[in-house]
């Protein structure tokens, strides 16, 4: 049976949109990470699952430990009641959010579950105007080290804009300024280099870039491995670090060869969204699609789906676009893209399809699928077990 015929068959009772977890390339995807891993943990990156119900299958394998969130509210949510997806929920990003601070605050248990990532005392500020350190338990902190690249006297900047601690000095006197503070516990240092995680090696058709790509990797990795080494060091002075993280799914074997990091962060790679097909490491089967129903044939050649303009965030361009797979020989419009009501696609793909057939959609990122679907439906083997809810479906949206 082909994928497409195994993928219309499990949900032939089901009208689109609707989209699917493949339970077998899942936990195959998930072994994939252990491995690249080399025996370091892997913290799951909320953001690219966005489902509880996957959270909690992945974080129940031998090799995953922790959440790393992507905003405060969320984390509480993860991290609270009876039954938490986990009790360790460190959250990526600074927060601002007023009402979650309070709320963490308030609770001693999601206190002590619950890590903040800072990178100026300006965030200790606004904990402290929320709720001054006498009247709250401590607020675990993790200082976030820059992990760009910087070359020609900082002209040039290869990497994410993140945080303004760059090199070891920053991070110490930041780390000094959590110590000595009151009400504050420094508990952890990030470094994300997305300048390797986030920018694929080998891309299709592009060789002279791949070669490009790779060695300019390789000089950040060698210079953010002493750096980062040398920022430990000099935080680790001021107060024991209980972890250290890094990478992405694009740099598992990358950080993992960094002795100065004890944890690794991936999520993407659990799902294996199109961004991440022009990687030399990262393995595996796409694990979630989506599917959208056929509509009308405007034109011989051309199909027309209902919705699709699920875009994929970063810099726009067509690899931010969802791609067709199933039926194959389907492509967008360059005059229409993805659309919001409605998708033209045009190919030889196009030509046994009739209205009520579905075509099969992979998205360019991984989680952001979950935020156009209530459910995504579970398959294991050519059958549906079930469907479970996504964050969306919870009635939970999280910027």
């Amino acid at each position: 049976m082909t994928a497409r015929a195994r993928l219309d068959a499990a949900t032939a009772d089901l009208d689109p949109p609707l989209a699917v977890v493949d339970l077998d390339a899942l936990d195959a995807n998930a072994d994939d990470l252990v491995r690249r891993a080399g025996g370091r943990p892997v913290r799951v990156a909320s953001k690219s699952v966005r489902c509880r119900a996957v959270l909690r299958r992945v974080l129940a394998r031998p090799g995953f430990a922790g959440v790393l969130a992507y905003s405060l509210a969320e984390a509480l949510w993860l991290a609270g009641g009876e039954d938490p997806v986990s009790d360790d929920v460190v959250v990526g990003y600074p927060s601002a959010d007023r009402s979650a601070l309070r709320r963490l605050v308030a609770d001693p248990v999601l206190a002590a579950r619950v890590t903040l990532v800072v990178d100026s005392p300006d965030h200790l500020d606004l904990v402290d105007a929320v709720a001054a350190p006498g009247r709250r338990p401590p607020v675990r902190v993790c200082l976030d080290l820059d992990a760009s690249l910087r070359a020609a006297g900082g002209r040039v900047h290869l990497g994410v804009r993140r945080s303004p601690v760059h090199d070891p000095a920053g991070a110490a006197a930041l780390a000094r300024a959590v110590h000595d503070r009151p009400g504050f516990r420094l508990a952890g240092l990030m470094a994300y280099e997305a300048q390797v995680a986030g920018v694929p090696d080998a891309p299709p058709g592009r060789p002279l870039r791949a070669l490009a790509v790779r060695g300019v990797q390789a000089l950040s990795m060698r210079e953010l491995a002493r750096r980062r080494a040398a920022a430990v060091a000099a935080v680790s002075a001021v107060a024991p670090l209980e972890f250290v993280n890094g990478g992405g799914t694009g740099s598992l074997e990358r950080t993992a060869a960094d002795p100065a990091v004890t944890e690794l962060a991936a999520g993407s790679g659990l799902y294996r969204p199109t961004l991440f097909d022009g990687y030399r490491t990262v393995r595996g089967e796409p694990a979630l699609l989506f599917a959208l129903a056929v509509t009308r044939r405007p034109a011989p050649g051309i199909v027309t789906v209902a919705a699709g303009g699920w875009i994929a965030s970063g810099p726009p361009g067509p690899d931010r676009s969802p791609r067709p797979v199933h039926p194959a020989g389907l492509r967008l419009l360059g005059t229409e893209g993805a659309g919001e009501v409605q998708t033209p696609l045009r190919g030889p793909g196009a030509r046994g399809l009739a209205v009520g057939d579905r075509v099969w959609f992979r998205h360019a990122k991984a989680g952001e699928v979950c935020e156009h679907v209530d459910v995504v439906h579970t398959l294991a083997g050519d059958r549906l077990t079930g469907a479970v809810p996504t964050y969306r479906g919870e009635g939970r949206a999280f910027g």
